[in-house]
This record gives structure tokens, C-alpha cells and sequence, in this order.
């Protein structure tokens, strides 16, 4: 009788994962984002697209930071055509620079809003559209209930959403999947020549929905993500 109970709970928690948006991977495939062991912390493993994710900064190093870090996952959601649609504030994104991480400035949206609530309704109607890939919008204050409504939307459209939140010092409860917040980290020489080299970030998933928190090293090289030896990051801090 134990035994029954424990696998209807387990067929009930997979049914639910699934109703989610968390689709077990096909055996043999990699992992769609490239994202390594971060991806582990998710559910089955798989990042979830078709959901919304909230990035903390607070900072605009971390803004930038953080921006940087969704273009790379753009870049992967695009890569089999589609449009994005991008809300900023003040119009500080410099669009060329998305070609960095492989992102096509013209496949953008760009829209540019003040107000959150502004930004709040563009978002959601954009979630709407199941003819867009992502959504991506900068705001300051977002309580539950607005960000409940932005899971429903991508629920049926099946769009994936990315906020950026620049105001780490009013956090609430969210509906949204997981809570990141990203850090820059001075770039590696390459092979001992002066210059910039590979861009690195500090991940850390501070919330995710069934999944594990946890914090790891990112490098965007030759086109897709790196995971960085935290042992090397030590010892170029040591030096430096």
C-alpha cells in the first residue's frame, strides 16, 4: 500500500512538472541553453522557456550584467528564427552590441516606457502573442499579483518572459519561475595578451520553483557558455 502511495505522489509531481512547462529531456539531446550546471538546478534539468524569469540588479553594473546574460540566452531561443521584443527605461541599450552574443539587432523589438505600469501592460499583452520568442522588459516594482498575470500569459502562448528588476532592495513574492541575480567578473587574459578578454558573470539562482538555489561562473566564448573553475576565478583574485 506504501508503495502505490509513493508512486501516485511520484506520477502526480511529474504530471505537475510537465503541466509547468518542465518537460523531461529526450535522451541523447543536449541541454537547449547550454547553460551546463545550471541547468541541473531546474526541474528535469531543462531551463524553462515558456515561463517568466525575474533578474534582480542592484546595481546598474548588475543591470548590465544581467542584460547580458539574456541576450546569450536569446541568442540560443533565436536561433531558429522569431522576434523579441525588448521594454527598456531609458534607452541605454546600445542595440549593436547584441551582435556580441550573436543576437540580430533588426529580429528586436525595441520599445522605451518610464512608467511601470506602462511597462507592466506592454509586457503582458507581448506575452500574448504566441508569433514572438522572448519578452524582455526593465522595470522597478512588480507584486504578485502583476507578475501571476504574466505567468498566465505565457502559459498559452508558450513565449518566455525575462524581467529586469532595478530595485533589489523591493523584492516580494513572485509568480514568476526562478529569481537570478547576476554579477560581472573581471575577464581572463587570453593566453597572457593584454586586452579584453572573454566576458564572465557570477549566476546565482536566489529562488526557483521545484528546483535547487545555487550559485556558479559563466563565460560567453565562441558563441555559447562556459562554466568557469571557481578555483581559477580564486586565484586571478589572489593575484590581482
Amino acid at each position: 500500500m506504501l508503495q502505490v502511495k509513493a508512486d501516485i505522489i511520484s506520477q502526480l509531481r511529474k504530471n505537475l512538472l510537465q503541466w509547468e512547462g518542465y518537460k523531461p529531456p529526450v535522451a541523447g539531446v543536449r541541454s537547449l541553453m547550454g547553460l551546463g550546471q545550471v541547468e541541473s538546478a531546474f526541474p528535469n534539468g531543462v531551463f524553462p522557456t515558456a515561463a517568466v524569469h525575474e533578474f534582480v540588479c542592484g546595481s546598474i553594473e548588475q543591470a548590465a550584467a544581467g542584460g547580458g546574460l539574456v541576450t546569450g540566452i536569446l541568442s540560443v531561443l533565436m536561433q531558429q528564427g522569431g522576434v523579441c521584443v525588448w521594454i527598456g527605461r531609458a534607452q541605454h541599450l546600445f542595440a549593436p552590441a547584441l551582435t556580441t552574443f550573436g543576437v540580430e539587432p533588426h529580429r528586436v523589438i525595441f520599445i522605451s516606457l518610464t512608467k511601470d505600469t506602462d511597462t507592466l501592460w506592454v509586457m503582458e499583452e507581448a506575452l500574448k502573442c504566441p508569433g514572438l520568442t522572448a519578452v524582455v522588459c526593465e522595470l522597478r516594482d512588480m507584486d504578485f499579483k502583476q507578475s501571476r498575470r504574466l505567468q498566465l500569459a505565457v502559459e498559452q502562448s508558450r513565449v518566455t518572459g525575462f524581467v529586469l528588476r532595478n530595485a533589489a532592495d523591493r523584492l516580494g513574492s513572485t509568480a514568476c519561475a526562478a529569481r537570478w541575480q547576476i554579477k560581472s567578473l573581471p575577464s581572463a587574459d587570453l593566453n597572457g595578451l593584454p586586452g579584453l578578454g572573454h566576458l564572465r558573470w557570477e549566476v546565482e539562482l536566489l529562488k526557483v520553483r521545484n528546483g535547487q538555489t545555487g550559485s556558479w561562473i559563466l563565460e560567453w566564448q565562441d558563441g555559447c557558455f562556459r562554466p568557469v573553475n571557481e578555483l581559477i576565478i580564486l586565484e586571478e583574485r589572489q593575484v590581482g
